[in-house]
């Protein structure tokens, strides 16, 4: 489980395809990683396979992680936002993160409001039930709050320090980002 409070960004150093998949290498400052460890890179929950503490780390992308995600398209030099997994016993300062993407939006528009930002993100319909104002999503891994609801988008407002910490900073409109819903809200309509 993750918070989608973004630790760093990382930049991708490799892109390897072969017969059986899609490997990453992706720059990385954490010293503390192990093999088997789950991460969040942009919203994808992905496994350590290997790492260098302090330099890099490698995933690998199942089939269904390339479907639902932007990952087809990664390059060389891409930076990705990374967070590790929540210990037990650690401060829940976003909200429930599980780093599954559920969809992929585009970004439709990005306005300047004074000292921060308003990012529009196209809604899929098949995601678009469990988005309300001012309830939580998770956009590229950073947990955020919807500021408002259109029938096929979504606004969020964009503090400084998360424009400054996260890849929000390198989007343009038309780019690619990862949707994660509310768990809450999909729990409640199964149960409904």
């Amino acid at each position: 489980m993750f918070t989608g409070i973004v630790e760093a960004t990382g930049e991708v150093r490799a892109v390897e395809d072969t017969a059986d998949g899609r490997r990453l290498r992706i720059g990385s400052p954490f010293e503390e990683l192990s093999h088997g460890q789950s991460i969040s890179v942009s919203g994808a929950c992905l496994t350590v396979e290997a790492f260098e503490p302090g330099e890099w780390f490698s995933v690998f992308l199942a089939e269904e992680t390339i479907d639902r995600t932007f990952f087809d398209e990664i390059a060389e030099g891409d930076e990705l936002n990374l967070e590790r997994a929540m210990p037990a016993d650690g401060r829940f300062d976003g909200h429930i993160v599980q780093g599954h993407v559920d969809a992929t939006a585009t970004v439709e528009e990005i306005e300047r409001v004074g000292e921060d930002w308003r990012f529009t993100f196209s809604l899929p319909a098949d995601v678009e039930r469990y988005v309300v104002e001012k309830g939580s999503i998770t956009v590229d891994g950073i947990s955020l709050t919807v500021a408002d609801r259109c029938e096929d988008s979504f606004a969020v407002a964009i503090i400084p320090t998360t424009y400054d910490v996260t890849t929000l900073s390198e989007k343009s409109p038309g780019d690619a980002a990862h949707l994660e819903v509310d768990v809450i809200a999909k729990y409640v309509e199964r149960m409904v």
